[in-house]
């Protein structure tokens, strides 16, 4: 589930410079005047959305007729955009310091927010790093036996049903010990990027990133450890649980009472999600029978009946139809005769109306909130349609994501009735199932969403150093999620983060984390506009209009504010807060606890 964003406002575009452009580093002898800089922002919009709606046909094709010929296509449209945006982001340099409108100068400060290489030979090593360590995790498998090798995907799905602890940990050491190999890629790369940011006066990569968020690196950090703060007693209980639970099924001397769990054993190779362990800690009664898989397949949905579902609940928000390309253009099942990249993904093509999913549909429970969830992303799109060029994008990394997430909050057993998918709406007894279900993605994420960038920056500021990436790895994991490292690892060689996609292919990782909290906030927000008064987790918003406008409200805005006056706009705060989060998992919280104290009175007899 993911957006395709504009390449401009993606942290580690490294962008080519021309000799032009490399001279521009230098500070300019004429003093620049504010008509220059309106006129430079003008000219420099206007060529940006041209060849972005280049690359974006481009790399449309490019992903749904897989060739050698489209993906040469594609390569190529996306350079000559980034060398556009290096040379765009250089020149705003010029326009620093300047009494400029707010709206200018949020305009020129995001121009600069990416790195730039100034010798042509350091961005094509550094484009060369990123397509080795992309190409490096891609290829990798685990070969038990010189004749036998398994892919991600295989382990994967041993991890998912296994509850044989040595496998498990098998398949855990196997994949993550094939990190080792491009760890000294990963190493250079981490040198040459912290020098591209530097070219733009980031102290490191990590500080560019923090920067992002509309107030200084050190504030971003702080705010990252207070909402964590936030939701930690809700982490800890889910964890204690889940340990009593692992502890029945392992043994005692597989799982500790007082240490931290291994983490092979929570049904996901990175222990991110949990929800492979529902069928061991689901509760004993209170789980609805009804089966929204089952009665879609009865029923023979089809992929844009799928579509028509999630469509119909952006209208009664009071938003527009999609528009007629949409179901023109956009693919919706997977193709018989070619390749396609099936991984669920929306694109705004251009600045007009062209907005299209890229997803290959099936009628599963999963599917059905997975397009409620990318239709978030196209009414985002359609929301800040109307912004200049450099503002048609979320208020920040974490919005555009939480944006769907939200809407799915509201897929529950009230709105899959309006809408004719359910007869009778299941007991109250069956909160406590469904609310432990999402909270084993929601909730288990949110350490290891935090803890992935908080390694990451260390590693960018040179706090932890490459004979200690495994050391601080799982200092980390330790700390903020309470498992350990499954056997003794060498620190010197190993690279275990590196084992997780968006480590080796250097995606930030905070954007899941605040996502995750502001969907929550989001949807109380919505909820009390709605005038709903019950327990948050059973609001649907659905058929609302004045919640539609009240979100409506904040879509507009695109980026063209700083990210708490977006969070104003839609729920009156401007900080984001976990207590909603809280709030919508309270019943849950109480059973956990109440089971947590049995266990431990079990445990002393």
């Amino acid at each position: 589930m993911s957006v395709t964003p504009k390449i401009i406002s993606t942290l580690l575009a490294a962008t080519a410079m021309t000799a032009a452009s490399a001279t521009a580093l230098a500070a300019p002898a004429a003093k620049p005047t504010v008509a220059e800089a309106e006129r430079f922002l003008a000219d420099t919009e206007a060529k940006l959305n041209k060849l972005n709606n280049e690359q974006s046909r481009a790399a449309w094709v490019g992903s749904n007729f897989i060739t050698d010929d489209t993906e040469a296509i594609s390569s190529y449209f996306a350079e000559r955009y980034l060398t556009a945006s290096g040379e765009a982001a250089i020149g705003a340099r010029r326009y620093n310091g300047l009494k400029l409108s707010p709206a200018s100068a949020r305009k020129i400060n995001l121009l600069q927010q990416t790195l730039v290489f100034a010798d042509p030979k350091e961005r094509e090593q550094y484009a060369a790093l990123q397509a080795a360590l992309n190409g490096a995790y891609g290829k990798a498998k685990y070969c038990p036996t010189p004749d036998s090798c398994m892919a991600l995907g295989e382990m994967e799905k041993v991890l998912a049903t296994s509850r044989d602890e040595a496998k498990l940990k098998e398949m855990w050491v196997g994949w993550h010990a094939q990190a080792q190999d491009y760890k000294q890629k990963y190493v250079d790369y981490v040198a040459l990027s912290n020098k591209g940011a530097r070219q733009m006066g980031f102290a490191d990569t990590g500080a560019l990133w923090r920067s992002q968020y509309d107030m200084p690196p050190e504030a971003f950090a702080a705010e990252m450890e207070r909402l964590w703060q936030q939701v930690k007693p809700l982490y800890d209980s889910l964890l204690t649980y889940t340990r009593y639970k692992l502890r029945a099924t392992y043994g005692p001397d597989v799982v500790p009472l007082d240490s931290p769990i291994p983490s092979h054993l929570f049904g996901n190779m990175w222990s991110q999600s949990w929800n492979n362990l529902y069928p061991l800690l689901k509760p004993a009664t209170g789980a609805s029978s009804y089966d929204l898989t089952k009665v879609l397949e009865d029923r023979k949905t089809d992929a844009k009946q799928m579509t028509k579902y999630a469509e119909g609940f952006y209208t009664s928000l009071g938003m527009q139809k999609l528009p007629a390309t949409f179901w023109e253009r956009s693919l919706l099942t997977k193709p018989r005769d070619r390749d396609v990249v099936c991984h669920a993904s929306a694109w705004p093509i251009d600045e007009k109306d062209d907005v299209r999913i890229k997803m290959c549909i099936t009628p599963t429970a999963e599917d059905f909130t997975v397009i409620h969830h990318e239709l978030g992303h196209v009414y985002y799109f359609l929301g800040y349609g109307g912004q200049p060029y450099l503002f048609r994008n979320g208020a920040n990394d974490g919005f555009h994501e939480a944006i769907g997430d939200t809407i799915a909050l509201s897929i529950t057993p009230a709105y899959l009735k309006q809408i004719g998918l359910m007869n009778e709406e299941p007991d109250v007894t069956a909160d406590i199932p469904q609310l432990l279900q999402r909270a084993l993605s929601k909730v288990a994420i949110l350490p290891f969403a935090y803890s992935v960038d908080k390694w990451r920056w260390d590693v960018y500021a040179g706090k932890t150093k490459p004979a200690d990436y495994d050391k601080r790895w799982w200092q980390l994991r330790e700390q903020y999620m309470g498992m350990k490292r499954p056997v003794a690892g060498d620190d010197i060689k190993g690279f275990d983060a590196g084992a997780k996609y968006h480590v080796a292919a250097d995606v930030a990782y905070s954007r899941y984390f605040l996502a995750d909290m502001l969907q929550f906030q989001f949807h109380r927000a919505l909820c009390r506009e709605a005038g709903y008064s019950g327990p948050l987790n059973r609001c649907s918003i659905y058929g609302n209009a004045k919640a539609g406008a009240k979100l409506q409200q904040m879509l507009a805005l695109g980026t063209s504010k700083p990210w708490p006056e977006a969070l104003k706009a839609i729920s009156g705060e401007d900080k984001i807060d976990g207590n909603a989060l809280l709030e919508y998992f309270a019943p849950l919280k109480v059973w956990l606890d109440q089971q947590n104290t049995a266990f431990a009175a079990a445990e002393k007899k």
